[in-house]
Parts: structure tokens; sequence; C-alpha cells
């Protein structure tokens, strides 16, 4: 088995990715510096990984970290859709100066593989839905804070092919498609549908942002770490792939799917729509179903499985609040 770092490993996607590769009997370094990861989603494997607390925009602490290690999973990132909105110069500064200090600690060294997590974000509106990985990036505002995760997502994909690719073994970047799952924060609108539908009651109301037509395509968690670990096992160098499902679904339906979970009945009333919110958004994921990739978590088994969650682990009144 290999010795292994996950970056952002407190993180929501980060810590189901560190458990599942110590499940497969690999070596994990666990790196985060927890302004926004939770060291709490790491208490079950506290014991099994080697835990470093550092910056990830700390190149010389980061070299240091990641001697010995075969590949580092690059997802530390300050997400959150409101985070966007109101923390653009964090979510900048760590995209963008973290891909620059990981690719170049990759390199010092001697990391063999490097695996960059980037998002959907960085297609905005994508001209063709279901989208594939060859459809053009595009940041269509930068006035708009909205695109500072989509913006430092497209650089970190720049700075990780272009410093790296004649230097490291292999070079991959997978863009994950609205992931979802227990434990996810609050900043994201599965949990928030969670928490305006519990708050409004049996046969209360709730405003949505828009008037519910979006659309996206939810991945279950689990089913997201199973892609990114089949994609360093199986896909190729050089390579993009989309990570997600293709069940697509209006937000209008979500939240009556998650209603159903919560088992309350709720009316849904329009709402204005968030500055630089994306009408529709599914990827085509052939590329990943190419090396034998099958999401395998429904929508309603996910969110019935999240809603669960939820209930038992109300929002804290002193949250964090890049949660």
């Amino acid at each position: 088995m290999s010795r292994l770092a996950v970056t952002g490993a407190g993180g929501f996607i980060g810590a189901h990715l560190t458990r599942a590769l110590l499940a497969e009997g690999h070596e994990v370094v666990a790196i985060d510096n927890y302004i926004r990861g939770q060291a709490s989603r790491l208490a079950s494997a506290q014991g099994a990984i080697e835990r470093v607390t550092l910056d990830v925009r700390d190149k010389d602490a980061l070299v240091e970290a990641l001697r010995g290690v075969e590949c580092v999973f690059h997802l530390a990132a300050v997400n959150g859709t409101e985070n966007f909105y109101t923390q653009p110069q964090l979510v900048l500064d760590v995209g963008v100066r973290g891909a620059l200090a990981v690719s170049e600690a990759c390199i010092e060294a001697g990391v063999p593989d490097l695996v960059v997590a980037s998002s959907a974000e960085v297609y905005q509106t994508p001209r063709v839905v279901p989208t594939d990985e060859t459809i053009e990036m595009v940041i269509p505002d930068s006035l708009n804070p909205r695109y500072s995760y989509g913006g430092s997502k497209l650089i970190s994909e720049l700075i990780a092919f272009n410093y790296c690719r004649d230097k490291l073994r292999k070079v991959q970047v997978f863009r994950p498609h609205n992931i979802y799952g227990p434990d996810m924060g609050w900043k994201h609108v599965v949990p928030q549908l969670i928490e305006k539908i519990v708050a409004a009651g049996d046969g209360g109301s709730i405003t949505l942002q828009g008037d519910g037509s979006e659309t996206r395509a939810f991945c279950y968690v689990s089913d997201v770490v199973d892609g990114i670990v089949r994609m360093w096992r199986d896909g190729e160098s050089m390579n993009v792939y989309h990570i997600g499902s293709m069940e697509e679904v209006a937000i209008r339906d979500l939240a009556r799917i998650t209603a159903e979970a919560l088992g309350t009945r709720v009316e849904l009333i329009a709402g204005p729509a968030a500055a630089g919110a994306t009408p529709r958004r599914c990827p085509d994921i052939g590329k990943m179903q190419a090396i034998g990739y099958a999401p395998s978590v429904s929508l309603v088994q996910g969110i019935e499985r999240t809603v669960a969650w939820y209930r038992e682990n109300p929002a804290p009144t002193d949250s964090n609040p890049l949660l």
C-alpha cells in the first residue's frame, strides 16, 4: 500500500476521502489548518492518520510534510456558495496561492502523482448540458465575487498542469458537480433547504432563490470518493475528469424531496435569484464511466441519509462562519 496525502483533510470531501484511503490500507497524511475544516470529521481515524496542521499556502512546510508521499490529493479550498459572495479575497488567496504552493512542493519533495480538485463552477453557465470536459470554461464577469471560486479553480488547473507536466509521473484534475451528504457544512443548497424547511414547520412556506426551475445533478459524497480513487488508479495523466451524477433535478423538486424526507409539507415561494446563478448544470460523466465509474446512491436515498444527520446535528449557535 502507498503513503498518500490529502490537503483539506478536515473538509467535507477530504474527510470522506481520508477515511476511504485508510480503509484500503494506505498510510494517509491528513493536512489541514482547520480554518474551515473540522477536526471532528477525522475523529474516527484518530491514531490511524498522520495529522499535519499547516496552511496549504506554506510551501516550505508542505515540502517537509510530503516527503515519501506517492500521491497528493489537493482538495484544500474555501468552498460554500455564500462564501464566494462574502469572502472572495480569502477564496482566491487559498485557491490560487494554495495551488502554487502544492504544485511546487510536490516537485521539490519528489511526489510522483498530483490529483487536483477543480469545480463545475469553472463553466458558470455551460452552453451544452449535459456538459463534458471539452466545453470551454467561462468567467463572465470579474466584478462579480461569485466567480472568485470558479476563477480560482480555473487558475488551479492551469498551475497544476503547467508547473508539473514534465516533472511528475501523473497530474490529474477532477471537476466535482454538486456534491452533498452528511456533515457538509451549512453554506450549501441542501443543508440550507433542510434548515429552512425545519424552521417553517409542517404546512409552512419557504422562499427559494429564483423560481426553483434551476437544475443541478447532485452526487452523494461516497460516490464522489469512489470516483476520485478510481480516477487516480485507472485514469490517464494530463487529463480532466467529471465526477458526479447525471440525475438532474430542479431545485423546487429537490425542496419537495427534502421536505418528504423530513416528513413535512411545505409551500415553495419564488424569490430573487442570486447574481450570477446558473440556470442549468449537469455533467456528462462518460469519460469516468469508461473506466468503470457508476454512482450508486440515488438522490432520494442520499437526501434521506443527509436529512437524518442534520436532524441529529442542528447548526450550533457558535458555528464557524465559514461553514
